[in-house]
């Protein structure tokens, strides 16, 4: 299929309809505890056919081209041909985690200034509650039925919605927004990244090209957006049946029967999902013969996680770890094999966690360190091989600009007129090794400032994680009798005794001496479970952690 054919993301669906009209396109399960996992389908010519259905009702109750839309609906068929009969029309839906808490959502939804919402009752009498863009919602559609008189209740206009509604996908401008899509938050109030039709795109070429993805495939995408992607790559996706909050938490025995029930071929998950998965797959000689490929994304995969799994997916099979952020997505990948013959070992010499090549259509760049705002680029900015800065890459994948966040905007972009393209700050800091890899460092937030001094997370953490007893660490600062001092939170294995809390101590202290990048490093707390973000359970809150040290130090 060629992915250049179409300027509307939503045009690859009545083009998959047309040529395979029986296919599903996917399986989503009916109640997130029944224990049978029953599942409903649509093909790819039901998906098409409501969503144009439910794109003439939104647009008969004025959600039109450009319109902004809170999209607040569990993952399940109706959220699936409503997103599509957005993107069919020309509005521009809104997609925020229901997990990020009451005040983020707040804050994110008045900053998006929306005039339509469309979501499950329990969502509408949340907006109520809670005042979400009180002063712009004009339009509320309700997927069950209705609670206040000015609400629609889409069951019913759909009980008297021709099954013959044709809709055409518009033809989108370049530049125009096809959606606003919030990110985690793991370093401050989550912002809104203002897509467009292209970004979609460039990320299916980019999909496609690098994981060699084929139509027919099975795909089992955790993370519920990326089922968004299945029609222009020509899979079929099933909806596992979990907490999509809490990934962490999975029952690994409903993802390991959802695999083997529907001979998943290509699966995402979060490396919190991956090790759940993983452990128990260890534990009772699960093997995943249908499994091509696992691609996890959202922070960096412990390469005994790598190994554990691998344990479970034929020789063939790949277990790939792309980087990105949702502002660009992907910039670089890596695969398994390299990772745990080739990289592991540098990463827990405290290295940094490798990445990979940049993909194809992606420029990648390292430049100094700094908080301030850069407004043109230059290729004088350019480190040098092996020198650790800032990640910056540019792409047709690169989103332009946060959705009024205009000051945001200005300390991520930075513009390169000399080529007609800008470049996105990630807020991530690495290095360029000497064959064209990127290595990662850590969040540029979470460096550590001693003095002269600066301490870059992952190579810190990567020495001590190392302990057969730890399951991570995480690097914070503290102040101590009124000075500056590093200090590494550490979250142990479960089951370990607190006998050894000492021992293990004294190990990390061991450890700590042996490098030069840690040796000031002399402070230790062990905490009980760190907290993470709600999209992947895996980017760790180090803010938070910063303050829980620091009570405990003072």
């Amino acid at each position: 299929m060629n992915t250049e054919s179409f300027g509307n993301i939503a045009a690859y669906l009545p083009a998959m309809a047309s040529r395979q009209p029986d296919t599903v396109a996917i399986y989503c399960p009916v109640g997130r505890f029944s224990p049978q996992q029953l599942y409903s389908s649509y093909t790819y010519a039901d998906l098409d056919l409501e969503s144009n259905r439910m794109a003439t009702i939104l647009g008969d109750l004025g959600i039109g081209r450009g319109v902004r839309t809170v999209l607040m609906v569990t993952p399940g068929l109706e959220f699936f041909a409503l997103t599509f009969a957005l993107f069919k029309i020309g509005a521009v839906p809104v997609l925020v985690d229901p997990g990020m808490g009451t005040k983020n959502l707040k804050t994110c939804l008045e900053e998006a200034q929306p005039t339509a919402f469309i979501g499950i009752p329990k969502a509408h009498l949340a907006c109520r509650l809670f005042g979400w863009a009180r002063s712009t919602l004009s339009v509320r559609l309700t997927t069950g039925p209705r609670l206040w008189f000015d609400e629609h209740s889409l069951p019913r206009i759909l009980a008297k919605t021709s099954n013959q509604a044709a809709v055409a996908p518009i033809e989108p401008e370049p530049d125009e927004t096809a959606a606003i899509l919030f990110t985690s938050g793991s370093t401050g109030v989550p912002k809104g990244v203002v897509y467009t039709h292209l970004n979609f795109i460039a990320q299916v070429k980019a999909l496609k090209a690098i994981y060699q993805i084929q139509p027919g495939e099975m795909d089992l995408p955790t993370f519920p957006l990326f089922a968004l992607f299945a029609p222009a790559l020509g899979m079929t996706a099933v909806i596992p049946q979990m907490d999509f909050t809490r990934p962490g938490e999975v029952d690994p025995q409903k993802i390991i029967a959802t695999i083997k029930r529907f001979e998943i071929t290509t699966m995402f998950g979060s490396p919190a999902l991956i090790r759940r998965v993983a452990l128990y797959g260890n534990q009772h000689g699960v093997k995943l013969p249908t499994l091509k490929r696992a691609i996890s994304a959202g922070a960096p995969v412990a390469a005994t996680t790598l190994e554990q799994f691998s344990r479970l997916l034929p020789e063939d099979a790949r277990i790939f770890t792309p980087y990105g952020a949702t502002e660009a997505l992907p910039v670089c990948s890596m695969d398994s094999i390299t990772i745990l013959e080739e990289t592991r070992q540098l990463t827990d010499l405290g290295q940094g966690v490798c990445v990979g090549h940049p993909v194809p259509g992606v420029d990648v760049g390292i430049i100094p360190v700094t908080d301030e705002p850069i407004a043109r680029f230059d290729p004088e900015l350019l480190l040098a091989e092996g020198q650790v800065g800032e990640i910056i890459v540019a792409g047709e994948q690169v989103t332009r600009s946060y959705f009024n966040r205009e000051q945001s905007t200005q300390l991520a972009k930075i513009e390169d007129p000399a080529n007609n393209r800008f470049f996105h700050r990630m807020g991530d800091l690495g290095y360029r090794d000497k064959e064209g890899r990127i290595w990662f460092c850590g969040r540029k937030a979470h460096r550590v400032i001693i003095g002269e001094d600066t301490l870059f997370t992952i190579p810190c953490e990567g020495v001590f994680n190392v302990h057969t007893e730890v399951f991570r660490t995480a690097l914070v600062v503290v102040e101590v009798g009124g000075k500056r001092a590093p200090l590494v939170c550490v979250e142990l294995e479960p089951g370990t005794s607190s006998d050894r809390h000492e021992q293990i101590f004294a190990d990390l202290a061991q450890i700590a001496g042996k490098f030069p990048h840690t040796a000031t490093i002399e402070r230790f707390l062990i905490h009980p479970g760190f907290p993470v973000d709600i999209r992947h359970n895996a980017k760790i809150f180090r803010e938070k952690l910063a303050v829980w040290a620091q009570q405990k130090v003072t």
